[in-house]
């Protein structure tokens, strides 16, 4: 069977950024790349983003036959190879999102990070996939208007944007009939729900406070399946966050992406990869946490060099005597370019101010890390 073709936006991937990664953004049923117009314009700031329309949507051709999420995963590596390929990104919302959770699962090696908004290892039921196939079929997408409008967005949210809301709605309308119900169908025989435990790449599950189709509870489970999963609930949205909360939205997956690249620069992949896969679901808010704080808000500022970094951080380390953690940021030090001798030059001066048992202490934690450094 032919792979779906998917079409990326004109100009999706141009970035501010001089040497920026990627990242794929899948949308919604019924939507189109556009749902991320205020997302993207924000992410590209960092990265390169590209956009894809499901089959019938927006510039994407209709579908001439059945297909599975499985192939659309497959499709976006051809689309992503087409661009020269790589690793990259992928953040998708609803079907778009499920979408990603078959890309970590068929070709983890390509998926850097995941963003899974407002989706779920099986939405809804294969009953009601069927009866909305049907429907759209006999009536036309435009059928689909009213309930849309209720499960899409939050209370209110179309009297506050009423040209926004209703801009969604109206390209629904535009999409291919046969095509949404193919991919009505898709859906319906779509069920990873045993198969995201096998996930290995850092994901982050977004929830919408309101959202009806895929309720929080629903994404929580979720997170709590795939190993290391972060969860987050955006307040204010129901099922279309990009749309509803674009500058929220963007601020967290850019936090996670920037977080992530930092913290495995400084630390190193195979501590990284090591803290990702010691991940509990109940420790798994803490590792979002220090990823996108500690690495995506803190590490990520220009206002210091990393060398002048893992100098406070040595410092700030022996003083309050973590000294749990004093031998990563040895070793992070001379990944930042700090000499033995700067790194023993701090530790001296840090024991004027923190005291000298402190100090010898954590020469002795870095005197063991020299050895093991050769």
């Amino acid at each position: 069977m032919t792979r779906p073709r998917l079409i990326g936006t004109v100009g999706a991937v141009r970035s501010a950024a001089s040497a920026p990664e990627l990242i794929v953004l899948g949308p919604s049923l019924g939507t189109t790349a556009a749902l991320w117009d205020e997302a993207a314009a924000e992410l590209s700031a960092e990265l390169r983003v590209l956009r894809f329309d499901l089959p019938g949507h927006g510039a994407s051709p209709a579908a001439a036959a059945p297909f599975t999420i499985a192939e659309l995963a497959d499709a976006v590596i051809d689309l992503v190879d087409s661009i020269g390929g790589g690793a990259f990104h992928y953040a998708g919302v609803s079907a778009g999102g499920a979408v990603g959770l078959e890309l970590a699962l068929r070709h983890p090696e390509r998926v850097s990070t995941l963003a899974v908004v407002c989706a779920a290892a099986r939405i809804g039921s294969a009953e009601g996939w069927a009866e909305r196939a049907q429907l759209v079929r006999a009536s036309g997408t435009a059928s689909l208007v009213s309930l849309s409008a209720e499960r899409w967005f939050a209370p209110g949210f179309l009297d506050e944007n009423p040209q926004a809301g209703g801009a969604e709605l109206s390209r629904l309308v535009e999409v291919d009939d046969e095509s949404y119900a193919l991919c009505c169908e898709a859906l319906a025989a779509f069920d990873a729900r045993e198969a995201v435990r096998g996930i290995t790449s850092p994901t982050l599950i977004v929830a919408g406070e309101f959202d009806i189709a895929t309720p929080p509870e629903q994404l929580e489970a979720l997170a709590a399946t795939i190993p290391g999963a972060a969860y987050v609930l955006l307040r204010g949205v129901a099922h279309l966050p990009a749309r509803e909360s674009p500058r929220e939205l963007s601020a967290l997956i850019r936090s996670r992406i920037g977080g992530m690249r930092v913290r495995r620069e400084v630390l190193g992949d195979a501590h990284v990869d090591a803290a990702v896969a010691a991940t509990t679901p109940e420790t798994a808010d803490w590792q979002d946490f220090i990823t996108r704080y500690a690495w995506g808000a803190i590490w990520s500022r220009p206002g210091l060099a990393r060398r002048d970094r893992s100098l406070l951080t040595i410092a700030a380390l022996v003083t309050g005597g973590h000294h749990n953690e004093l031998a990563m940021h040895v070793r992070a030090a001379l990944g930042n370019g700090l000499s033995r001798a700067e790194i023993c030059e701090a530790i001296m001066h840090t024991a004027v101010y923190a005291g000298v048992p402190a100090a010898n202490s954590a020469f002795g934690i870095a005197r063991a890390v020299f050895e093991e450094e050769g």
